[in-house]
């Protein structure tokens, strides 16, 4: 059983920085491919980064693609997502979510999920 809860979610100005936090616990979050996925109001969950166990890879959404990084330090059990320069676009409840086992990263493949910080980009 992993959980997981997000932070560094807040109110910040386009063209601004924010650093998100996943803390997990379990003593098994090393072996866990983590990703972050947003929800803007109305619309669907979508994928927004993903890095493996050992941050050997990580991909990303076209849309933060030279915006967004992800990160993750085993030791603290704890995943990144550094994203600058925001737009209003970016404004969505961010969620951190972590996969026991490889394969196609989407909502519904995702074994465990945060409850979400929120970010508001004022534009």
């Amino acid at each position: 059983q992993v959980q997981l809860v997000e932070s560094g979610g807040g109110l910040v100005q386009a063209g601004g920085s924010l650093r998100l936090s996943c803390a997990a616990s379990g003593r098994t979050f090393a072996s866990y491919t983590m990703a972050w996925f947003r929800q803007a109001p109305g619309l669907e969950r979508e994928f927004v980064a993903v890095i493996t166990w050992s941050a050997g890879s990580t991909y990303y959404a076209d849309s933060v693609k030279g915006r967004f990084t992800i990160s993750r330090d085993n030791a603290k059990n704890t995943v990144y997502l550094q994203m600058n320069s925001l737009k209003p676009e970016d404004t969505a409840v961010y969620y951190c979510a972590a996969k026991a086992r490889p394969g196609t990263i989407v909502v519904s493949s995702m074994d465990y999920w945060g409850k979400g910080t929120l970010v508001t980009v004022s534009s």
